[in-house]
């Protein structure tokens, strides 16, 4: 990957996290659309995968998108379990908020060495 060098993995972390999100909004957005199949991201996967195929992202994704088997399955056929999906969306923002704060500072750094502070 070409910013492998100066971000390491966070980078990929943080298009992988963005797009998990994504996913998990679409996920609580369906929340009673009957029929609808709840997806998510395994992020260690996807990173893994990501980091195996040279920084193809989008066959990445695609190999780590899975759907969710839910603990009770509703009787229209919609697998979105409204507390699942909200505590997977939290503990993720979480993530990709701690991810996009060590890359700020990267780039202060950066910026700092540049400007020969």
């Amino acid at each position: 990957m070409a910013n492998e060098g100066l971000f390491g993995v966070h980078g990929t972390a943080l298009s992988v996290r963005s797009q998990r999100m994504g996913m998990l909004a679409s996920n609580i957005a369906n929340a009673s659309t009957p029929g609808y199949k709840a997806r998510d991201i395994d992020f260690d996967a996807a990173l893994q995968n990501a980091q195996r195929n040279g920084g193809n992202l989008d066959s990445a994704i695609d190999d780590a998108t899975m759907y969710r088997v839910p603990l009770q399955p509703s009787q229209d056929g919609n697998t979105v379990e409204l507390t699942t999906e909200q505590t997977a969306f939290a503990e993720n923002a979480v993530a990709y908020q701690t991810t996009l704060a060590f890359l700020n500072g990267r780039i202060g750094q950066i910026t700092r060495a540049l400007k020969g502070e």
